[in-house]
């Protein structure tokens, strides 16, 4: 694996289509980053224009799933002409390794970035089983 860092093209974000929606909007998939600390994994995803009251994280089956509902600007007295970034709702899934322990997970958001802690489970702890008999 090389060290040398490569240039990535700017892309359009990424829309889900496969999915049967209740709300009238796009999905877009936020960018997200990850790292590790030698006890915790976060994610950081950018959320732009959503704080607490609207955005969600559920966890169920060892899927992690983000979802996001930005409120839309408007101006009053101005109606939009031109615009570069369309509305519409944010939703990401990752799969959740058993080394992570999903008891202890928490996130927060602030300034549009999502921050999630991903505590990892310690090694199992030694302990003696009591054997019933029938």
């Amino acid at each position: 694996m090389s060290n040398e860092l490569e240039q990535v093209k700017k892309q359009s974000p990424e829309v889900y289509s496969d999915s049967e929606r209740t709300r009238d909007r796009r999905v877009y998939v936020p960018a997200a980053d990850i790292y590790e600390t030698e006890d915790a994994m976060f994610i950081i995803a950018d959320v732009p224009g959503v704080n607490q009251a609207n955005v969600e994280v559920t966890l169920e089956k060892n899927v992690l799933t983000i979802t996001a509902y930005p409120t839309e600007d408007t101006f009053e007295g101005l109606s939009l002409v031109y615009g570069e970034y369309g509305y519409g709702d944010l939703e990401r899934r990752f799969v959740l390794s058993n080394a992570i322990d999903q008891e202890k997970i928490e996130a927060t958001v602030q300034n549009g970035v999502l921050t999630l802690r991903l505590p990892k489970a310690g090694p199992a702890k030694s302990r003696k089983i009591v054997v019933q008999g029938a």
